[in-house]
């Protein structure tokens, strides 16, 4: 391995701002007693609701939990008359469709204001029918919709070679998890138990078996009419398939989700995947206290944040992303080291070395060594968090951790992509002409290559000490500047949206050394600077990722979103800019007299268009980690940035 960077000694600064200091106060005081932080990670109503819903397909209602899941799910109602996707968002009519549907089975009259509002904001935006498929999936397990309103896939798909077109090695890690039960589930066609007979016929402008047609892919291209041509067929031959083949093809489901369960960690550690396995379970019969239906049905338990006011279900949990996040805000504040210690110990424990995953079927070759974003998800480690986590561990001690930080850059080095991008859990995950099938309306099959995630690989290697005429750092940078968007900036995969996409990608290009009045750079600042708010900071919101919208722009500025924009202007050599000096003041002005900072607007993403996330933590070390990188600099007298992050 290359040689890595110079280090400054670690030891606790003095002459930092009260704000750095009072907020790498607040992060300490939240660390596990391990070693980690875990942060709340919150969606939007679909995943509380979609909870309440599993309780009623199964008959195990908790009424109180469910009472304190309404009370949430009444309070993000906007102000249109529905849910929407991330906070002050549009109306979304399959967050709404499944926010009145789970607010009726917890007991919600329909005649209630939010009910009537809600409903007629759903009849007016086209009813139930125009949902997506995975709501109209929830729709048919309740009898709500004939199953023909969900796109047909056969179970039989588990016996396909690698060759066919489709393949379920050939679509990304979150979609094999959430279909491979959803396959059993589809060929058995259950009806929900739904003790209270609950049915939402009036969200329907047409009543369900009088629908002619249900929506199909939402993006059109010359595959569009094969695709429904193929559905058509496969409508037709579904019923006949020979019945030795299909119990083989289950069966083969169950061990492919056997194999991957995870523990009380859940089928790839995200509810989808979890809630399907749980139904799909109940649905071939298996007892409840058997053990894998048990600790799968633990595993969706384990995602509920529940408190006396209200209750709400996580998406999934971020431990690993955390922690390793937070290290790098403390190593910038050069925090006590006893505390960061013990935080990469807990990483080191959680490196994935002898399990092969998912990834291997494109990548064979390649020893496993990455992280997980979870506790555990040992199938699916993911490239983002390695590159995080190894850059962490390298910063702090580099000989402690020589082993796992070798091991997790030789996994990273062998996932790159052949057009020297990363994804983020695959390798080569290109196969777009799958994302016009009519199951894939949501445009999220698949896992390309994406520019935060590749700069977040290409910043673990300059860290490490890779240079610029290393072939694969030479490919990355040149995906990089094939990326870059003609505005300036580059897209946010994982982080709302091109102002994350933009800091990650500046902090890569100044450790591999770009110089800083390279184009591509000045390009950046310049957009950059023009997109900083009145009052100082940044702000972007979810619709950033629907091509007719703006670009980087918020009615308000955020401080996970003002503190990536400063990082990135800093790592260009700009932290004696107006710019930077501005934003650095609006952090500080707007952190709480306890060290915090409030941030209701939602700042990453799941799905682009699709499905958004408020990690509550970025709120409290990305807003430190950008003061206390700029009280380094200004108190070194020095512009450069050492890191990769």
């Amino acid at each position: 391995m290359p040689d890595t960077v110079a280090r400054a000694p670690l030891s606790f600064r003095t002459d930092f701002s009260s704000a750095t200091q009072t907020a790498v106060d607040v992060l300490l005081k939240q660390q596990r007693e391990d070693g980690h932080w875990a942060f709340e990670l919150e969606a939007d109503a679909t995943i509380p609701a979609e909870y309440i819903l599993l309780d009623h397909f199964l008959d195990t209602i908790n009424q109180p939990l469910h009472e304190r899941m309404a009370v949430y799910l009444r309070s993000i109602q906007e102000d249109h008359g529905g849910w929407p996707l991330f906070h002050r968002g549009d109306f979304n009519i399959s967050a709404s469709v499944k926010a009145y549907f789970a607010l009726k089975c917890v007991g919600d009259s329909v005649d209630a204001p939010h009910m009537v509002r809600a409903r007629e904001a759903i009849l007016r935006h086209g009813g139930a029918e125009t949902s997506n498929v995975f709501t109209r999936f929830q729709l048919a397990l309740f009898g709500a919709a004939p199953w023909h309103a969900v796109p047909v896939m056969p179970v039989e798909i588990m016996l396909l070679p690698r060759w066919f077109p489709f393949h379920l090695a050939k679509v990304s890690y979150w979609s094999r998890t959430v279909i491979v039960p959803m396959l059993v589930l589809m060929a058995k066609k259950p009806k929900a138990r739904n003790p209270r007979h609950v049915n939402v016929n009036e969200l329907f402008v047409t009543p369900p078996d009088q629908v002619t047609h249900w929506p199909g892919s939402g993006t059109q291209s010359i595959y569009t009419p094969v695709f429904e041509i193929i559905d058509k067929v496969l409508r037709w031959a579904e019923p006949h398939m020979p019945e030795n083949l299909r119990q083989k093809s289950i069966d083969k489901a169950v061990g492919w989700i056997k194999e991957r369960l995870n523990g009380e960690d859940g089928l790839g550690a995200i509810y989808p995947a979890m809630a399907n396995s749980v139904m799909m379970y109940d649905t071939l019969g298996y007892a409840p206290d058997h053990p894998d239906y048990a600790i799968a049905r633990k595993s969706v338990d384990k995602l509920v944040v529940d408190t006396p006011e209200r209750a709400y279900c996580q998406p999934c949990l971020s431990p690993v992303w955390d922690t390793g996040l937070t290290i790098h805000a403390l190593l910038e504040a050069n925090a006590p080291r006893a505390a960061i210690e013990k935080a990469c110990d807990w990483l080191k424990d959680r490196q994935i070395l002898d399990v092969v995953g998912d990834w291997a079927d494109w990548r064979p070759g390649v020893r496993p060594g990455g992280w997980a974003f979870q506790y555990n998800n040992a199938h699916y480690p993911d490239l983002d968090d390695t590159a995080v986590v190894v850059m962490a561990l390298d910063r702090f001690d580099r000989v402690k951790y020589r082993e796992a930080i070798e091991r997790g850059s030789e996994w990273v080095l062998g996932l790159q992509s052949k057009n020297g991008g990363w994804g983020a859990f695959d390798a080569d995950n290109t196969y777009y002409y799958l994302n016009h099938i009519p199951f894939a309306d949501h445009g999220a099959l698949l896992d390309p290559p994406s520019a935060d995630v590749t700069a977040r690989c290409l910043s673990m290697l300059a860290q490490l000490g890779y240079k610029k005429d290393h072939p694969q750092v030479a490919a990355a940078i040149d995906y990089l500047r094939r990326e870059q968007e003609k505005e300036g900036c580059w897209f946010g995969r994982w982080g709302t949206n091109y102002i994350y996409g933009t800091w990650s990608v500046m902090c890569a290009l100044n450790a591999i050394g770009i110089d800083p009045q390279d184009r591509m750079v000045r390009h950046a600042v310049a957009w950059l600077n023009e997109k900083q708010r009145e009052d100082g900071g940044w702000g972007e919101d979810g619709d950033s990722y629907w091509t007719d919208k703006p670009k980087g722009e918020c009615a308000v500025s955020t401080p996970a979103q003002t503190a990536w924009a400063l990082i990135a202007l800093m790592a260009a050599g700009e932290a004696d800019s107006e710019a930077v000096t501005r934003g650095i003041a609006w952090l500080k002005n707007t952190q709480k007299a306890d060290g915090t900072w409030d941030e209701d607007y939602y700042t990453a993403v799941g799905f682009p268009r699709v499905f958004y996330l408020r990690y509550h933590g970025y709120k409290a070390f990305f807003p430190q980690w950008a003061l206390a990188r700029y009280d380094s600099i200004k108190s070194s007298n020095g512009a450069q940035v050492m890191w990769g992050m």
